[in-house]
């Protein structure tokens, strides 16, 4: 199967300065001990890193890449807090944009037990397989600079949390759900504080230049190579039955109207399968997949009211359309 990488405008691993300016900037405060910051991954606004803090102590949910890592101290510094506050580092999953920094996010924060689900547990561990696949997908070079150095984490710091088992941090318990569907090694976080719930890409994408008002356009994630509609059809509904009081995802931010939302997306998600089903041609190298799709979701976010061209819409969605078709061509041609 043929995989595409995306020119975009990336901040590089020695691009410090850029990194700390986009953090200081970035840092935001939903209430409830929650707050947000950017990665620096790839471009501002699609990658986001999650803080919570109870009574001084610190949970990171997700770490974006190694060249994260400064944003993740600048927001500590500018919360008043350091490293030693820092209990765990949470991986919804281990895709690299999620976990590529989690090494040296670990190596930096000398306390801090990183939570992740057993199936990923082992490529925390040794990530040499992580670093190969992606290697395969996009070369050497593209890891190298993109991602940058994917550390090995001690297994004794590692806590391979089964489902429904809680966390405390400080006096708030947050609970580890098993939710496949977008990976086989996804967990959402379920904080029962603030009834937020922390859902890595197993509730989908929504980016704010997409938002139209209040109202977010939210699509599936459907990368490869672990999809399944069935699973992430049955994951968004745990979700939703839990009544969270809001969303976090990491693509990107907070998202209330969690009820609308969920409809959104699962209708969006049988429409996507259909698609899939209908228009995928293997010859065709999924043309006609990647067209229907572009020319679904693009009539979806105009229903929604957004009112940017078809460039401006490819410019926030292609990449997601991409991985998208790929996630959909590797789920019919294996299932």
């Amino acid at each position: 199967m043929q995989f595409q990488t995306f020119g975009a405008n990336r901040m590089r691993s020695g691009d410090m300065n850029l990194v700390e300016d986009s953090a200081m900037l970035s840092l935001k405060n939903y209430g409830n001990g929650i707050h947000v910051f950017d990665s620096g991954y790839l471009k501002p606004g699609l990658d986001a890193i999650h803080l919570i803090v109870d009574n001084g102590r610190v949970a990171f949910v997700d770490t974006g890449v190694s060249s994260s890592l400064p944003n993740a101290r600048l927001a500590l510094q500018t919360l008043g807090l350091d490293a030693l506050a820092v209990d765990y580092v949470f991986l919804t999953h281990v895709h690299l944009d999620h976990a590529g920094g989690a090494g040296v996010m670990m190596r930096d924060f000398p306390r801090a037990k990183l939570v992740v689900h057993p199936r990923g547990a082992r490529h925390m561990v040794d990530p040499t397989k992580l670093i190969a696949g992606a290697a395969a997908v996009y070369g050497d070079q593209y890891v190298r600079e993109v991602y940058g150095e994917i550390a090995p984490i001690a297994p004794d710091r590692i806590i391979a949390a089964q489902d429904g088992e809680p966390v405390t941090l400080g006096e708030r318990t947050l609970l580890c759900l098993d939710t496949p569907g977008h990976a086989l090694h996804h967990l959402c976080v379920f904080d029962q504080k603030s009834g937020g719930a922390f859902t890595g890409d197993a509730f989908g994408l929504a980016y704010a230049a997409l938002d139209v008002g209040e109202r977010r356009f939210i699509i599936p994630a459907t990368t490869p190579s672990q999809f399944d509609p069935e699973a992430m059809r049955a994951s968004i509904e745990r979700i939703l039955a839990l009544n969270p009081t809001a969303l976090y995802l990491p693509h990107y931010g907070q998202a209330q109207n969690v009820p609308q939302l969920g409809a959104d997306l699962l209708r969006r998600l049988d429409a996507i399968v259909t698609l899939a089903r209908r228009e995928y041609d293997e010859e065709a190298a999924s043309t006609r997949l990647r067209q229907a799709l572009t020319d679904y979701l693009f009539s979806e976010a105009r229903a929604h009211g957004c009112p940017l061209d078809d460039a401006a819409l490819k410019d926030i969605l292609g990449m997601d359309i991409e991985l998208n078709v790929q996630g959909l061509t590797h789920w019919l041609n294996t299932r």
